[in-house]
């Protein structure tokens, strides 16, 4: 399978949403408006578009992922930036197949490469951690909202740059 890995375009984005609102239609933790989640992302300053990525099989959209700006911020107020993973999508029919698993990999490279200290992703317990995520709590990182413990997971890409915090996510992750 010959699985390419490249910046989304303007001209990907209706079949990128497309392809998300697919891969979250039949899951039981999701409220299936992922797609619009990425649409305020686009619109906002959490965007990176160096880590807005798309997965391509034989030519066609199967997959997306999008690192987004996030801070931690300590009790004294001192915000540490940091990234989000939200979300990751590939068709359901092509699940399975590394699809995801080689977004995430890219993904975390490129983010690491150009400087970014950590990720933070809440998601299914079972299958971040393969990609080296952690509960944030063993970093002392905690959501705004509640949570399961184990579904907030975080990665330091720079050793030693995550501390205690509350994430404060932007607006555009508001519904």
């Amino acid at each position: 399978m010959d699985i390419q890995i490249r910046q989304e375009t303007r001209a990907d984005m209706e079949t990128i949403e497309n392809v998300i609102a697919e891969a979250f239609q039949k899951e039981e933790v999701s409220d299936q408006t992922e797609h619009e989640l990425v649409k305020r992302i686009r619109q906002s300053e959490a965007y990176i578009p160096e880590l807005a990525l798309s997965a391509f099989l034989n030519g066609t959209i199967a997959g997306h992922i999008m690192l987004s700006r996030i801070d931690i911020e300590q009790t004294d107020q001192t915000r540490i930036p940091s990234l989000a993973l939200a979300p990751v999508s590939v068709l359901p029919e092509l699940q399975g197949r590394g699809i995801g698993s080689a977004l995430i990999h890219d993904a975390l490279q490129r983010a690491a490469s150009a400087g970014y200290p950590s990720v933070i992703v809440l998601g299914h317990p079972d299958y971040y951690p393969r990609f080296g995520f952690q509960p944030a709590s063993g970093f002392g990182v905690r959501a705004p909202f509640d949570v399961p413990d184990e579904a907030l997971m975080a990665m330091e890409l720079e050793p030693g740059t995550l501390q205690s915090g509350t994430i404060r996510y932007p607006a555009a992750f508001q519904l």
